[in-house]
């Protein structure tokens, strides 16, 4: 009977073991598991960082092209740039005023 006993017992130290083995190597898989899946998120969120910088450029590039249009615009208003593009693009000129024309 002495010799059943030790034959378990031996037998339960075998399977503690193997289950240790087990469940070590589910935990490791587990740990790779993961690790491997932190770094494909780091790399994406490097790549939508790198786009979140690529759309602010641009969002200032247009802002800053809405201020020249604005500030276009309130040049346009103006008395002296409405004269300008009369005499440049429509040949007007004041009554009175003469005008000397190139000879080619």
């Amino acid at each position: 009977m002495a010799g059943v006993g030790r034959r378990i017992a031996y037998r339960k130290k075998n399977q503690n073991r193997l289950s240790m083995f087990l469940v070590t190597l589910v935990v490791l898989m587990i740990m790779l598991v993961v690790a491997v899946k932190s770094v494909e998120l780091q790399q994406k969120l490097d790549i939508k960082a790198q786009e979140l910088r690529l759309l602010q450029e641009q969002i200032d590039a247009e802002n800053a092209r809405a201020e020249q249009i604005r500030e276009f615009g309130k040049e346009v208003q103006t008395k002296g740039y409405i004269e300008d593009v009369a005499r440049e693009k429509l040949g007007l000129v004041y009554e009175g005023e003469i005008l000397f024309k190139e000879q080619k």
